[in-house]
């Protein structure tokens, strides 16, 4: 280990005096002001053009959250220069020597460049937009802020989970397209099984006409899938919207137990 340079503390020490540390202050009130008008002006402005726009609405609040982060990071690595000025650091030789990114990374600070391009690439490629529902790093929830550095997720449970952007290598987006809601109905043998598909059919096409905001396609009864000992297995499928699946599947169970029990059909 280098010895510490004891003469070069000292002389730092001796040269700070109440000026530099109020000089500090006003630096770090200032960031902090810029930062919240700057934020203030970027979520009006947004605003404004979502309110413009029928469609997008989602893309427009990720261009938002990652433009107040650019902000916020480079208001901060700018007071962080001024602040390293003012305790005697040769702040300019050294960006000069090695650049905003070289810097970085001498400060250790390699994951965080990581972190910053992966965000890039997220935005670019269109990978999931605020209030998407994604997996990502084996954590569920909805996109609330797609930041330059992480990414912010809400589980179902209310929990708030951070994910830094170099740490997402894979995605599931389940918001984008349709899903596929299946749902398995057991009917005794000793039933007619045509009379139940047609039972069960009716109850679908009811279900359809009064939920077209939760279904995109069918639902659809396909038969017989499976045959066990004591009872058969009717499938259903339907397609459904984004986050209603199991909601979906839970409307499709009742409904054909209402109906099956309204036709005195017994159920497997």
């Amino acid at each position: 280990m280098p010895p510490l340079n004891l003469d070069y503390l000292n002389t730092l020490a001796a040269g700070f005096n109440y000026h530099k540390l109020l000089g500090i202050l006003a630096i770090i009130a200032v960031a902090f002001i810029v930062v919240r008008l700057g934020s203030s002006a970027i979520t009006k402005l947004f605003a404004r053009e979502e309110d413009s726009h029928l469609g997008g609405s989602k893309r427009i609040r990720t261009m938002a959250a990652l433009s107040i982060s650019i902000l916020r990071y480079s208001v901060y690595f700018i007071a962080l220069v001024m602040i390293l000025g003012i305790c005697g650091v040769q702040t300019g030789a050294l960006l000069a020597g090695a650049g905003v990114v070289g810097l970085a990374v001498g400060f250790g600070a390699k994951n965080l460049v990581e972190d910053v391009i992966s965000g890039f690439f997220i935005l670019f490629e269109d990978q999931f937009d605020v209030g998407d529902y994604i997996t990502a790093t084996g954590v569920s929830g909805i996109v609330e802020a797609l930041g330059l550095r992480v990414t912010r997720l809400k589980d179902l449970g209310g929990q708030v989970h951070y994910i830094p952007n170099g740490k997402i290598a894979q995605v599931t987006n389940h918001s984008r397209g349709s899903l596929q809601a299946v749902v398995d109905i057991g009917v005794a043998y000793s039933a007619d099984h045509n009379q139940a598909v047609s039972v069960l059919e009716q109850a679908c096409l009811k279900l359809a006409q009064e939920h077209s905001d939760l279904i995109a396609t069918g639902p659809e009864v396909l038969g017989i899938v499976a045959l066990y000992p004591d009872h058969v297995l009717i499938r259903i499928t339907a397609g459904v919207m984004p986050l209603q699946k199991a909601k979906v599947e839970r409307e499709i169970m009742k409904r054909s137990k209402e109906a099956m029990e309204s036709a005195g059909i017994n159920p497997g």
